[in-house]
């Protein structure tokens, strides 16, 4: 069997003291136990050692050559197991890492440049990667570490995985501010006719957040483009027929005119999510607070 399966750290307190003060009735004292639980951890040590370690005299015991041979090791072999328990005071103006965030280009556009002076101000030498959200790829992403932390709605955000929300969003439904034939103020019905498009980061789907809510009210839209982000969705409706809901805090914008509707689209949630392993890390706490201050800014 191999040595160290059978020594635990109560063997080595009692190893270490009995080296230093030589005295069974002073060794109990130090470490609280009896006297008689002493001797016990010394037959153990004996045992394992293969060494008598200790010889009893009138006044206490003196250690064999062997046993003062291992002093040095057994000091530093505690010294480095408190120092396994002992918490590392956390000051992130002194952390030096990579963190990778992985989102849409709504959460880069309205969280990433406030985010990004607070982490500057406040822990300047971490350094952030940021990558376009894949929506199949969240889960893997997140269990092998190739991604700390992703920002998305919850409607993708695997739901076995801690999360926060970061603030609420609105749909603000938008056309070419040259196109004529979209009045500023519309009915659901009417909107429903019109070309839309939809943002389907990743998977270029043409059904959309609100397609459900839509046909709830017994108008089914028309969706006849997917983009991948609402960069593209903003450029592509400026410059065409379409219509098409854009979050609020990405407007207004001078190449597009807001439509006012008869009934309110429903919002979203933004929230943040990451693996139950970084709950309790501190960089990742410390991280989630920023992005939590950035978004309620």
């Amino acid at each position: 069997m191999n040595l160290l399966s059978k020594i635990d750290i109560r063997q080595l307190q009692v190893l270490k003291a009995l080296l230093e003060k030589r005295n069974l009735s002073k060794v109990a004292d130090q470490l609280g136990i009896s006297q008689q639980a002493v001797s016990e951890q010394l037959k153990k040590l004996r045992h394992n050692f293969d060494d008598r370690l200790f010889i009893r005299t009138s006044n206490g015991v003196v250690p064999t050559p062997f046993a003062q041979s291992l002093q040095t090791k057994v000091t530093r072999a505690l010294a480095s197991i408190e120092d396994l328990l002992i918490a590392e005071e956390f000051d992130p103006k002194t952390i030096s890492t990579t963190f990778t965030i992985c989102s849409t280009d709504l959460e880069q556009t309205v969280i990433l440049p406030k985010f990004l002076t607070l982490l500057r101000k406040h822990a300047p030498k971490v350094k952030l990667a940021v990558k376009t959200l894949s929506l199949d790829d969240i889960d893997s992403s997140l269990l092998t570490g190739k991604v700390d932390l992703v920002i998305t709605n919850p409607m993708f955000a695997p739901n076995n995985y801690p999360s926060t929300t970061l603030y609420q969003e609105q749909y603000l439904c938008v056309a070419s501010k040259d196109n004529q034939d979209i009045a500023v103020q519309s009915s659901i019905s009417d909107v429903a006719k019109i070309p839309q498009l939809v943002v389907s980061p990743s998977r270029g789907e043409f059904s959309g957040a609100a397609n459900k809510w839509f046909a709830d009210q017994g108008h089914p839209r028309n969706v006849v483009l997917s983009v991948p982000t609402f960069t593209a969705a903003k450029a592509c409706i400026a410059h065409s027929d379409l219509c098409g809901f854009i979050p609020a805090r990405l407007l207004p914008d001078p190449t597009l005119k807001i439509i006012s509707l008869d009934k309110q689209v429903p919002g979203f949630d933004v929230i943040a999510v990451w693996h139950q392993r970084s709950s309790q890390d501190k960089l990742h706490t410390y991280i989630r607070e920023l992005l939590m201050q950035a978004a309620s800014e």
